[in-house]
């Protein structure tokens, strides 16, 4: 049976209102997501979402509150310690608590220790029944390490520095968009390099062993870039020295529909395959407005960890056997990409064809009169469709009438998390011909709040034409749609083998590729690792051919 998902994960992602000097405005946000596998069930723990998700099979989710634990303490590491789970995230300024729960999904979490502040944390425990803890999140200073009391979860001994920011040596490591830092574009921008300059932040701490190896795992440079990215070091002992694995970063997503893939975890499912979750990039709302992306990952015969991501946001299917899940070849192709799209209205600058420009920061947006918005897709030609993905962005939402009081106060500024569940719904149609309309999935009494909406046909369907109408959404807001996106085979022809590829050093850690456009491709997916079958990077990215 078919497990299919696609990223960003389609979960009932947590609003939020954030006023401060770097942005006020309302906005979904998990990121750092952990997942950990206990007793038979997968347990996701991401920030700000005042709780948890758990599945049985890595595609269906369901969400738990846990209002025992801190819901504003960022970066939650969630880890198998003692036969329970432990929890710690981050908070400035006072100690940070780690808590435990014999069963998360039935006790509640309760503290256990308060050690000291810390950000992004990460705690491990050894084979031997040892128990480590990793911490840091910064410009300057460097991640750190230090043992912990197995009973009391307190520390032994001295902290150790693991590793720091190294962009001279590691490019991938440089702030800004593709690695190259532009002007500030916002007050807020202006705000922060004042005050943290323009270094890497090195931070999301992750160990994992494999075969007698620590695999301590980092991300930078930053959340709001798209080449936010997790990078990893390898040592013999949970506490280093670690030395910087060759092929790095491990896990990077600077191209494609949504972009990044840092700050995340590393687990095995039930058959012992490898997976990495990590966080995905919007950052238009907020810089911290992001989602949750999950990947097939291993370790190969050399014990090298890489992740598998091209087209890392095309539909997956979580059954494939170990060896095809690392398959840079995609199920199923993108039959949208471009696709005439019309709409019942439009505001200025969110017009109806961004809803298929493959990209999830921008959006078409309905005008606050239009009662009834529809928008309408054109595939050009019969194609056979397999999934539809219906991805919804926040338009410019109304500014929640919350009081300070009932706000918590930050280092800069106030936030409040909406922890009650919106309500989205849609009517999603298909058409062979724009006259005679099918509905493939109407929502509209269902109490959900899917804004990354994946619909599965049970076949390949012949279709041309799609429609959304009678569209609810959260907030007060009007309809706005990132991407409708659909993934199927067309009737066209294969392209052509790209030709004629160069590289263009530039500088001692830059180079460029350049190649002659392939006939009838759409787009690229550039591939790189330490052999033409060992492929530890990609780079999805689609073109405009004149």
């Amino acid at each position: 049976m078919e497990k299919i998902i696609c990223n960003p994960l389609n979960l009932e992602y947590r609003y939020q209102y954030k006023n401060s000097p770097l942005g006020t405005g309302v906005f979904r946000e998990a990121a750092d997501p952990t997942i950990v596998l206990f007793h038979g069930t997968y347990l996701l723990f991401p920030s700000m979402s005042g709780g948890f998700w758990y599945s049985e099979d890595l595609a269906e989710w369901q969400y738990k509150a846990t209002p025992e634990l801190p819901i504003y303490d960022y970066a939650p590491d969630v880890r198998e310690v003692n036969g329970g789970i432990t929890f710690c995230a981050s908070r400035r300024g006072e100690n940070c608590g780690i808590y435990f729960s014999r069963d998360p999904l039935r006790e509640p979490f309760h503290q256990v220790s308060a050690p000291f502040p810390f950000w992004d944390p990460d705690i491990f425990q050894d084979d031997d029944g040892r128990v480590y803890l990793y911490w840091g999140c910064d410009t300057r200073t460097p991640i750190w390490g230090i043992e912990l009391d197995r009973n009391t979860l307190t520390p032994i001994g001295e902290k150790r520095a693991l590793i720091r920011e190294n962009e001279k040596e590691h490019g991938w490591e440089r702030v800004g968009e593709n690695n190259v830092l532009g002007p500030p574009k916002t007050m807020g921008d202006r705000i922060i390099r004042m005050a943290l300059g323009t270094k890497p932040c090195i931070e999301g701490s992750f160990l994992t062993k494999y075969r007698g190896k620590y695999y301590f795992q980092y991300a930078t440079p930053g959340t709001e870039h798209n080449v936010y990215a997790d990078g990893v070091y390898v040592g013999d002992s949970p506490l280093g020295p670690f030395r910087y694995q060759v092929h790095n970063p491990f896990a990077a997503r600077p191209g494609g529909f949504i972009t990044a893939s840092g700050h995340g975890s590393t687990f095995q499912d039930k058959e012992g395959r490898w997976w990495h979750t990590s966080t995905m990039r919007i950052s238009v709302n907020n810089n911290y407005e992001r989602r949750v992306g999950l990947f097939p990952c291993a370790f190969d015969e050399d014990g090298v960890l890489w992740c598998n991501q091209n087209f890392a946001d095309y539909p997956m299917d979580l059954t494939r056997d170990a060896e095809d899940r690392m398959s840079p070849v995609p199920s199923w192709m993108l039959l949208s990409w471009r696709a005439k799209v019309t709409a019942s209205s439009a505001q200025k600058g969110y017009e109806a064809e961004h809803a298929s420009d493959e990209s999830i920061r921008t959006w078409w947006a309905a005008m606050p009169s239009d009662r009834k918005a529809s928008l309408q897709m054109d595939l050009g030609s019969v194609k056979s469709i397999k999934a539809i993905q219906v991805n919804f962005a926040d338009h410019k939402l109304p500014l929640l009438p919350i009081s300070k009081k009932e706000m918590v106060k930050e280092n800069i500024g106030y936030r409040k998390i909406v922890t009650e569940k919106q309500k989205t719904a849609f009517v999603l149609e298909i058409s062979l011909d724009g006259e005679n309309w099918t509905v493939v999935r109407d929502n509209r009494r269902d109490n959900t709040d899917y804004p990354h909406d994946l619909i599965l046909l049970p076949d390949l369907t012949a279709c041309r034409y799609l429609r959304l109408r009678d569209m609810e959404v959260p907030m007060g807001g009007v309809p706005a749609v990132s991407g409708l996106r659909v993934f199927g085979k067309g009737k066209g022809q294969k392209p052509a083998k790209v030709r004629n590829v160069q590289a263009c050093p530039r500088g001692e850690i830059d180079i460029g590729l350049a190649w002659d456009p392939a006939e009838g491709a759409d787009g690229y997916n550039v591939r790189y690792g330490i052999a033409p079958d060992k492929l530890y990077l990609s780079w999805q990215f689609m073109t405009r051919q004149n």
